[in-house]
């Protein structure tokens, strides 16, 4: 199936493809049944090279963009696998590498691009506040010289099973005492072996794709002033890096599931054969595939835009945001071709489509849902008036 892909990446998918082909569909269907992590896959990943691809040559990576990274996200989806066990530590990366002091990155990042460290988790939504991320209530005081002082909750907090690090976003000033309400924001990149039962708790949370998740409660959590990163106070800033990263591997990984669904379908409307014919034939079933492709692609451009204008230093913003609901809608409107495409077999878990339908429903909700992009298009792009 011809796409939009650039060509000058062909060596590179090409080595993910015979990498993700020792993981076949069982694989990742028993991963997904029994809700557990596909341990195996991502050594494979580290191993590779491809948990490192953000992080430069100077400290053990690969030294390549987010358009290489948005890659090895595509084509793990593609392949029928499911990037939400890591693609954290590709956009947790962003923060660090862009504002962490040398000692932090010399520090941590050999360590992250040999495996030997995971950088999977970001502690950022709140259960009261959620993407109003500006009022979040959990804060860091300062103790001393030395220390911080973590109260307060975060939920949705992703992969902290299996991270040995965590990126934390904490009001360091309170709202009242500052001129902007994203100023007083601070990050700061916490080792969870030295905070888990020590002042963090970690309580699961059950959902509808067995996606690794949870709420985490800091009582008292004492924490080094050198986990800081960066300036105190500017926290908001760094982070938003990190999101804009967040949103082009996402429509990365969307895409990646469209056209997983395109293909399945499509290979599926060839080969079955109703009243003497193959269903492909029929135009209920072409338009409705052919639709969901020219969408894909066009969500595709829109992604590269973004991971273009990223790894340029150049705004990106306004490009990772609409790619990501272009991808999203994207993919979700090819999961609904291709689950009707397979009919009653589409419920069938042998047939994979089930379980990529749940999983690539996620994204019209998270990281950030398609009408809070609109809302930023509308105020940011086009200056409407702000609706919320």
């Amino acid at each position: 199936m011809k796409t939009s892909a650039p060509a000058d990446h062909d060596d590179l998918r090409d080595a993910l493809r015979a990498l993700c082909a020792d993981f076949p569909a069982a694989y990742h269907r028993r991963h997904g049944a029994d809700e557990t992590y596909p341990e195996e896959f991502i050594d494979a990943l580290t191993k590779a090279g491809w948990m490192a691809a953000m992080i430069p040559a100077e400290f053990g990576g690969s030294g390549l963009g987010l358009t290489e990274a948005s890659i090895v996200m595509e084509e793990i989806n593609r392949a029928g696998g499911n990037a939400g066990h890591c693609h954290g530590q590709m956009y947790n990366m962003s923060t660090l590498l862009r504002h962490g002091s040398e000692a932090q990155k010399k520090s941590y990042l050999p360590k992250v691009a040999s495996g030997e460290l995971r950088l999977q988790s970001m502690a950022v939504t709140e259960p009261t506040t959620g993407t109003d991320t500006t009022k979040l209530k959990t804060t860091a005081v300062k103790k001393g010289n030395d220390r911080y002082v973590i109260n307060g909750q975060k939920v949705w907090i992703s992969r902290v099973q299996h991270s040995d690090l965590m990126i934390l976003l904490a009001r360091t000033t309170p709202l009242s005492e500052v001129k902007r309400k994203s100023e007083g924001l601070s990050v700061f990149l916490l080792e969870l072996a030295q905070v888990v039962g020590k002042g963090m708790e970690v309580k699961p949370i059950a959902n509808m794709v067995g996606h690794e998740t949870n709420e985490l409660f800091f009582d008292d959590l004492e924490i080094p002033a050198e986990t800081l990163i960066g300036e105190e106070g500017q926290g908001f800033r760094y982070i938003l890096d990190g999101l804009n990263a967040e949103r082009a591997l996402i429509a990365a990984e969307c895409i990646g599931d469209g056209y997983w669904f395109v293909e399945k379908a499509s290979r599926y409307a060839n080969e079955r054969q109703v009243f003497g014919r193959p269903i492909g034939q029929n135009q209920g079933i072409q338009f409705p595939i052919a639709r969901a492709f020219v969408n894909v692609e066009a969500a595709n451009l829109m992604r590269f835009e973004a991971c273009r204008r990223f790894d340029a230093g150049e705004p990106a913003g306004a490009q990772a945001n609409m790619a990501k609901l272009l991808a999203a809608d994207a993919s979700w409107e090819a999961a609904n071709a291709c689950l009707q495409t397979f009919g009653g077999f589409g419920f069938a878990e042998e047939y994979d489509v089930e379980r990529k339908f749940r999983e690539t429903r996620l994204y019209q909700v998270a990281p950030i849902s398609t009408n809070l992009i609109l809302s930023y298009v509308a105020e940011h792009i086009l200056d409407m008036p702000r609706s919320f």
